[in-house]
């Protein structure tokens, strides 16, 4: 058995598994055999699994009740074990664009954890939803709230939550196949050379500052991370790019965007909390710092979201609109342009 790669952005939210059968291995449902490979799964989560299409044998998707057979090759995509910490219902605002019976998708404001973890055990997004589910009366297969991915604490944007195994297991298989279309808006210091242009080199972890992630071009460490680009609007000392990501990495965007010399606005993480090196206008400087006073946090924004739903198989397409402290800042950086 081997365990496939999976995006940090999704670690832990599910596991892609490789198995092949022992030739000794006697005929017995997949369904079965599954459940003795991974004892923390419950039937009802491997039934929702094949039912979603991610259990793969010898290239083609098979149903619970299929027998394995001694060589046969198998792939799977869990979703993750039940969470060992309890999920404490808080009655925190959220703002939800859309919800049925099956996910609900919501626009996260800048400031807000997605789920609870060292540092952060309440308050969370998570937590939210598990509120608003309890108070809506909603009854899941699900022991947890089903994050299906993640955005940091400080980067504003659109998220897809799944309500039942079934949904959850659909969504997450095209989360790690990455059909889903997903574009992000960030503000970067300097005025970028070309008009688009994409970034690739492995990230990894900053060999002396844990809390960051680094480049290696080389591929020396880390893990394989491309970004593409394209340029949406110039500030002269700021440019505001649109990011799709062919990867999820940790910090992608941030680590890659630092990388080539465009820190993102006001990222103290990576350096990008001080006013562009060269400029050493009084006006300029003041300035700056009026923009970080509006925009207290990197300028990072997941502007839209698509996928395929898992009962309708129709694709959901949404766009979140820039959120106030960005828009505050593109507009204070026009006026200083144009005075």
């Amino acid at each position: 058995m081997e365990n496939i790669d999976i995006d940090e952005e999704n670690k832990g939210l599910y596991e892609h598994l490789n198995i092949t059968v022992d030739s000794k291995q006697e005929p017995l449902r997949i369904d079965k055999f599954l459940l003795i490979y991974r004892q923390n799964s419950s039937r009802n989560k491997i039934s929702q699994t094949c039912r979603a299409g991610n259990v793969i044998v010898n290239g083609t998707a098979v149903k619970q009740n299929y027998r394995v057979k001694p060589g046969d090759q198998i792939s799977v995509l869990l979703t993750h074990p039940p969470r060992e910490n309890v999920i404490i219902p808080q009655d925190i605002p959220v703002n939800i664009v859309y919800e049925d019976d099956d996910l609900v998708v919501v626009d996260k404001e800048a400031g807000m954890v997605v789920h609870p973890g060292f540092g952060n055990w309440d308050g969370t997004l998570v937590n939210a939803l598990a509120f608003h589910f309890e108070k809506n009366g909603e009854k899941s297969d699900l022991d947890r709230v089903g994050l299906v991915h993640r955005i940091d604490k400080d980067t504003s944007g659109l998220l897809v939550i799944a309500k039942n195994e079934y949904a959850l297991s659909f969504l997450a298989k095209q989360f790690f196949n990455r059909t889903t279309k997903r574009l992000y808006w960030a503000f970067v210091w300097g005025n970028m050379q070309d008009e688009e242009g994409t970034i690739r080199g492995h990230i990894g972890r900053h060999p002396k500052n844990r809390m960051q992630m680094s480049v290696y071009e080389d591929g020396s460490q880390g893990k394989h991370a491309v970004t593409h680009y394209k340029v949406l609007e110039r500030f002269k000392y700021m440019t505001w790019v649109e990011c799709k990501l062919e990867t999820g990495r940790t910090h992608q965007i941030r680590a890659h965007f630092r990388h080539i010399g465009h820190t993102l606005f006001n990222d103290e993480r990576y350096e990008g909390h001080t006013p562009l090196r060269g400029v050493n206008l009084p006006k300029y400087k003041q300035f700056i710092k009026n923009v970080f006073e509006i925009l207290p946090r990197h300028a990072l924004h997941a502007h839209t979201l698509g996928f395929i739903h898992p009962t309708t198989k129709k694709e959901l397409y949404f766009e979140s609109p820039m959120p106030k402290d960005m828009a505050d800042a593109v507009k204070k950086w026009r006026n200083y342009l144009e005075n």
